[in-house]
Parts: C-alpha cells; structure tokens; sequence
C-alpha cells in the first residue's frame, strides 16, 4: 500500500495523479487533498477518495465546505501550516506537488526535512532556491521525481545511473541535455505580440494546463523555469543545457552523453504518463494513455528559439547564469505580471517588460539563495512588482 498526500488537488496535475490512482487500484491510497478555491470540484474528490486530512487555502472556501466533509476527513485550517502540516505526515508514502507558484515553497520543505518522496510538479520553488534544496535532500535523505513531462523525461533517461536523491557524479557524463519545448501557441505567429489577448495566450496547441503555466509557456518563461529546474536537480551547468523548440511534443527531452550515445523519452503528449511514473517508481505499470505509433507520427520538427521575440526565455537564462537571489526574483515577478497579464491590466509584451524592470533594481548575492534568503527575495519582488505596476514603471524598459 502507498499513501498519497496531493498538493493541488484540482488543478491539472492534481486531477491528472486521481485519475491514475483511481485506476492504478487499492494498492495506491488518497490520505490528504488540498484546493484553493475550486470547491465543487473538491468536494467531489473528498467524497469519491475520503481522505484522512483535507485544507482550501481560501478562507471563503472553507466556509463554504466545512459543514459538507465525508465521514471520517478533517479538514485543516485554511493558512499554509495545514499544507506543511499534510506534506509531513508520518503515514506518507509520496507527496505530489501540483500546487502553482511559490505557495508550494514551504510544503516542500517541510516535505524534505520529513524525508519524504516529492512527486514534485511545482517548479517555483526549484527556481527560487533549487540548490540549496537538493543539499537538504541529501542531508534529510528525501527525494524528488520531476513530474512535469520535460524533466520526467531526462530522469527517465538517466534512470539506472543515478537515484532521485542527487546527480554529482554523474554530470562529466553528460555532454548536453535536450530540453524540449512546444513553443506554445505562438511558435509560428506572424507579426507584433502585443495585441496578443489572454484568450489567445490560454490556447496552447498540446497540452491542457492551469492558466499561470499557460501564460508561462506562451512566454516561453516555462521554459526558463524548467532550464534552472533542471540545472539544480541533475547538478548541471547553464552550458549543458540546450532548449530545442519542438512543436509536435513527442520528443519529451533526450540527453547526450560524453560518448556521442543520446537517450530520448517519446510519447504521445499526455501529462498521466510522467504522473504515474512519479507515483509507481521505480516500478512501471500499464497506462491510461494510447501507444504512441511511429508509423503514423508526423515529421518532427526541431529549432531553436527566438530570444529576441520571446524575451522572458532569455530573462530566465540570464538569472540562472547570475544565480543568488534573481531566480527567486524571477518566480516572483512572472507570478505578479502573469496575473496583472490575465486581468487585461498590461499587454502581453509587458510581462517581460515587468520582470524585467524588477529584475534589474534586485539586490543580489553572489553565492546560492539560502531558504530564507529565497523567501525573502520572493516577498520584495512581489511588492516591487506591485509598485512596478501601479507606477507603470515597466512602460520604460527596453529590453
């Protein structure tokens, strides 16, 4: 028996990992579920997996369903230490993080010094201070299984070389790692992105995700998110890895070894099969997902991305390079523009323009963020982005 906390529940991933439960059967059981503010959707999960703990960070949610729990599930408080609190339990087996943006942070650490197994899908905190986090793996001998499709892949690739607790010896191995992208929904557009509507940006060609990483990846910042994901988890250098646009998302990712040898991950673009993989490793089990038919698969397509039309890419690149405290930075700042974007209050060229003007007035460290400094580095942006906002300060940059 393996008991699963979900983080997220009613998001994509977290609707995603039910299902594979539901159909991976009794040997995988729900202890704990968290929402926000979906709570019809919620509701209906609580009483189809009857969980153990329950906690919605909205207060107004938890109003609204206090009264309406299945028998025998408690539902926590709604602030953050409910979130810690369930991510730590003693009973659990996995933890999957679906959660989106810095809220995830602390859950996760909590999850680490608990020496639990993260299922993680929250690349946020990664971002902010995705060193430092693998050092506290080590110490409290937790592990983490990328979950998104990209970084999935690459851990699928090495699997066998190296386990989920660290890669430092394995990175003189690795000559390049591939990183996929979709290139979202405006890969081939012609013409000015500045008339760009949130209903166009929400309509990604391949994947069906929350709304924030659907404005991420058409910005392509996901992409820059999932690079310093990616350099932290596998120990790599900024120079080993390389982002190829890939608009069919059938080459999840591939990794080049120092031999010339590259190992790729194929498969049809579904996001149940790196959520099951997550949740039944180190073994395999049958999936909900159709074979993927070489036979019947289009051309595939591989270039590079334009830096200059999708400047958050490079915003992204350039803060892993000058690590310290801009990762967090970064995470921070998107999350504002990604929001102020949403609710048609700037353009959707002004999102880079933002984090771009709270990127350059950032104070910064030369070594890695510490948690703390993460945290902190992530509450200033937040307020500099507000007042980058308010002030309209962003209408000045030149990127």
């Amino acid at each position: 028996m393996k008991n699963i906390v979900i983080l997220g529940s009613t998001g994509s991933i977290g609707t995603s990992a039910l299902d594979v439960i539901a159909r991976l059967g009794p040997d995988y059981r729900v202890i704990a579920l968290s929402a926000n503010n979906n709570t019809d959707l919620f509701l209906k999960q609580l009483h189809s997996f009857k969980p153990r703990f329950a906690a919605v960070l909205n207060p107004a949610s938890y109003e609204k369903i206090k009264d309406q729990m299945p028998e025998g599930t408690r539902l926590l408080p709604p602030e953050i230490d409910s979130l810690m609190f369930m991510a730590s339990l003693p009973t659990a087996d996995l933890i999957v993080s679906g959660v989106v943006g810095a809220v995830g942070f602390q859950p996760l650490v909590s999850a680490i010094k608990a020496g639990k197994t993260i299922a993680l899908a929250n690349k946020e905190p990664m971002v902010m201070a995705g060193k430092t986090l693998m050092k506290e793996c080590e110490r409290w001998e937790a592990a983490i299984l990328p979950v998104d499709s990209e970084p999935s892949a690459i851990f699928q690739c090495l699997s066998g070389m190296a386990d989920a607790h660290g890669y430092s010896k394995l990175e003189p191995q690795i000559s390049r790692v591939f990183l996929t992208a979709s290139g979202g929904p405006f890969a081939k557009r012609k013409g000015a992105l500045s008339t760009v509507t949130p209903g166009e940006a929400l309509n990604h060609p391949r994947w069906r995700m929350g709304k924030k990483i659907t404005i991420d990846s058409a910005t392509l910042m996901n992409k820059g998110f999932e690079s310093i994901e990616i350099m932290n988890l596998f120990n790599l250098p900024e120079e080993k890895v390389q982002i190829v646009i890939h608009p069919q998302s059938i080459v999840h990712s591939a990794v080049e070894f120092n031999d010339g040898a590259i190992l790729a991950q194929l498969g049809e673009p579904d996001m149940r099969v790196p959520i099951q993989y997550a949740i039944t490793y180190p073994k395999r089990a049958p999936g909900p997902v159709k074979k993927l038919n070489l036979f019947e698969t289009a051309k595939l397509e591989f270039f590079a991305p334009d830096l200059d039309r999708f400047p958050c890419l490079d915003l992204a690149l350039a803060a892993a390079r000058k690590g310290g405290l801009l990762p967090a930075v970064l995470s921070a700042a998107d999350e504002v523009a990604v929001d102020a974007f949403l609710k048609e209050e700037i353009k959707f060229t002004d999102i880079a323009k933002l984090v771009y003007t709270v990127l350059k007035a950032a104070p910064q460290t030369q070594a890695d963020a510490t948690l703390n400094q993460a945290l902190e580095a992530d509450r200033w942006a937040r307020e500099a982005a507000a007042a980058c906002l308010k002030e309209k300060a962003y209408k000045k940059a030149v990127i």
